[in-house]
């Protein structure tokens, strides 16, 4: 009998355990979460932080996994740099579930909230008004102590790597590569990539593309809305909703 493994990329400010609820709810699947490079346990990475580099990362995690079947779930950050991946055909993987995906495109961000994330880092403050910014669902005490403590242990270059290159790279020349399905999950009350901003930079650059809404949901999917999240994912592998 064949089976299917995930492979799970976190959002900026993130690290794998930002996947934890999710990871929880997907018995029987092999299961794959990494900290990208300056992240996490990856903190003190030196780098390279390019969504290139990182898409490195992410494919030497898949060739560890012992699947017939693969899927890659990015979210936000993580959504680029799987979508960088994808466009690489990389061996046995079947289909992407992007959460909230930072687009392939330049990420929309105001001056002004670049220059106030940049100025942001290592601040509890900052992390605490980030939080109460992109989310919508109120979070119980765990998920909240984690989302705080991922932001404020991501190592420096890593941060600035992102606001001020990552989010701005232009990757949408690859999005022909990409030959299989991808379903988009995005938040109803998402303040920081909303709905449109999905159909409109991800979803129509892509051959076949799917957009679902989390009705009340903001921007950290894996953590307000694990259950929605892991239906999702589990609804895409399954042999009666398998992309294809």
């Amino acid at each position: 009998m064949s089976s299917d493994g995930v492979l799970f990329l976190h959002h900026f400010g993130g690290s794998a355990r930002s996947w934890d609820a999710v990871i929880a709810r997907m018995d029987g699947i092999e299961t794959i979460a990494i900290d990208l490079p300056g992240f996490g346990a990856a903190a003190a990475s030196a780098g390279p932080f390019d969504v290139a580099a990182c898409a490195d990362i992410a494919s030497a995690a898949l060739r560890l996994m012992a699947s017939d079947r693969l899927w890659i779930v990015g979210h936000s950050m993580g959504g680029k740099i799987a979508l960088a991946l994808a466009a690489r055909q990389p061996y046995r993987v079947g289909g992407l579930v992007l959460l909230a995906p930072s687009p392939p495109t330049a990420e929309p961000m105001a001056p002004g909230d670049r220059d106030a994330a940049l100025a942001g880092w290592g601040s509890l403050a900052h992390a605490e008004a980030t939080l109460a910014r992109i989310t919508a669902v109120p979070l119980g005490s765990h998920a909240r102590a984690l989302a705080l403590d991922d932001m404020l242990r991501t190592g420096h270059a890593a941060w600035r790597a992102w606001l001020e290159a990552g989010s701005r790279e232009d990757i949408s020349a690859l999005m022909p590569h990409i030959a299989i399905p991808a379903v988009i999950l995005c938040g109803g009350n998402d303040c920081v990539i909303p709905c449109n901003v999905q159909r409109r930079e991800v979803a129509s650059r892509l051959r076949n593309a799917t957009v679902v809404e989390i009705p009340d949901a903001g921007h950290l999917l894996p953590l307000e809305a694990p259950d929605a999240v892991a239906a999702a994912i589990r609804a895409g592998i399954s042999p009666a909703g398998r992309m294809a």
